[in-house]
């Protein structure tokens, strides 16, 4: 995941993961950041990307661990986010559905149809355990995919709103402008620019 969208892993991620000594995690977790260490220590060819690669292979391990503390969290009906949605019955498919097909034009009653359950008992619940209403999480996820774009720098403002789901550039513009402060091509050289000055 890019820079730019380190708010979306920062919700993803738990305050503090327990890793048990005993348990394999902390085998696999111990291992990776060992391997991650001594990259740092002794950089070769490509160094940067192992490092990255490895850092993500630590990041997926801990979301595994925090899942089953969702899991039993959830059925004790205490935990909230995303994990908390994925592990959710009710909340899943609507979820999975939104990250598969970004730019379908979702409403609350398609989703609340997918999930089985009516418009007002999807739009409660989603609520309720994801943490915010389901279209304003649709928005946000095409927020994040469309920093990433932007920062990438490979397709156009006009290319990045239709592959999320905007019928326009000047309502993707303004979307952008409304969550980061200014214009998509400014917020793109911003990070560029900090990201070299790193």
């Amino acid at each position: 995941m890019h820079e730019a969208n380190i708010d979306l892993l920062a919700r993803l991620m738990p305050p503090l993961v327990l890793i048990e000594s005993s348990s394999v995690s902390s085998n696999r977790v111990r291992s990776l950041l060992s391997m991650c260490e001594e990259e740092a220590r002794q950089p070769g060819p490509a160094s940067q990307f192992v490092i990255e690669r490895l850092v993500e292979l630590v990041l997926v391990e801990i979301l595994r661990i925090d899942q089953l503390r969702v899991d039993h969290l959830r059925r004790e009906g205490a935990a909230t986010g995303l994990l908390a949605g994925l592990a959710d019955a009710v909340t899943r498919p609507a979820l999975l559905a939104m990250h598969d097909k970004v730019a379908h034009p979702w409403t609350v009653d398609q989703l609340a149809r997918l999930c089985a359950v009516s418009r007002s008992a999807f739009a409660m619940r989603f609520r309720e355990i994801v943490g915010t209403p389901p279209l304003a999480y649709l928005l946000h996820w095409r927020m994040a995919l469309a920093k990433d774009e932007l920062v990438q720098g490979v397709l156009s403002v006009g290319e990045i709103a239709y592959a999320i789901g905007f019928q326009s550039s000047s309502a993707f513009t303004t979307s952008v402008t409304r969550m980061v402060g200014c214009s998509p091509r400014r917020y793109a050289q911003q990070v560029r620019n900090a990201e070299t000055l790193e």
